[in-house]
């Protein structure tokens, strides 16, 4: 814990963060969820977030959308127990499925309004996409889309594939990077969405204010 923030580190990667009170986390998984501002409005919206963790990404989209079915797939039980135990998980109330997120998408028969893809392997700085991420990974996550869903998938050193595989699925992709962060958000939807638009839709969400600033926005199709 630093500052009263929980930290979820797997591997040496920075996994998860919470704090306590808090819905946001300043960072990157409020920039995974930020596309679920733009999703169509419906009575009720479905979540499938990839890669559970600690809940961080989970926890956005429960502020983003209250009522929405949401359904996290996490490989590790042990990240599971801990996210249970300091990450106030249970609490989200997510459907919680520990399997292979490739396995996963592979017997998939829901459709989901948006997918946040958050998977990565390996230790520490080395962390990086498993071999079937971005391809064909990411085209078994936009076969889960409902009709005008976003699929939102965080890269580092594989942004390049991972604009280029979203670009083949989706005719609008944008990307988003946050202050201080190697990470990048590539969001793709089979409608129309600028940069400009995606901020509009995120500013307009008092849950992601304090975050908006650190924020950027560019459309890349």
């Amino acid at each position: 814990m630093r500052d009263g923030v929980r930290e979820l580190h797997v591997d040496g990667t920075f996994a998860s963060c919470f704090e306590p009170g808090r819905d946001i986390t300043g960072s990157v998984w409020d920039a995974l969820a930020a596309g679920i501002t733009a999703l169509p409005r419906r009575r009720r919206r479905s979540v499938l977030l990839l890669g559970l963790g600690g809940g961080s990404a989970a926890r956005v989209a429960r502020a983003l959308a209250p009522r929405a079915e949401i359904v996290g797939v996490e490989i590790d039980p042990s990240v599971v127990r801990l996210a249970r135990r300091w990450f106030e998980l249970d609490a989200l109330g997510i459907e919680v499925v520990v399997d292979d997120a490739r396995a996963y998408l592979g017997r998939c028969r829901r459709r989901f309004d948006a997918v946040l893809e958050d998977v990565f392997i390996g230790t520490g700085r080395e962390a990086v996409k498993p071999e079937w991420l971005p391809r064909p990974g990411l085209e078994g996550a936009a076969r889960c889309l409902a009709r005008r869903g976003i699929l939102a998938s965080n890269a580092l050193d594989e942004a390049p594939a991972v604009a280029a595989a979203m670009a083949r699925l989706f005719p609008s992709v944008v990307r988003i990077q946050v202050d201080d962060y190697d990470n990048q958000i590539f969001v793709g939807c089979s409608g129309t969405l600028t940069g400009r638009e995606l901020r509009r839709a995120v500013a307009a969400t008092p849950v992601l204010t304090p975050t908006l600033p650190r924020l950027s926005f560019r459309r890349l199709s």
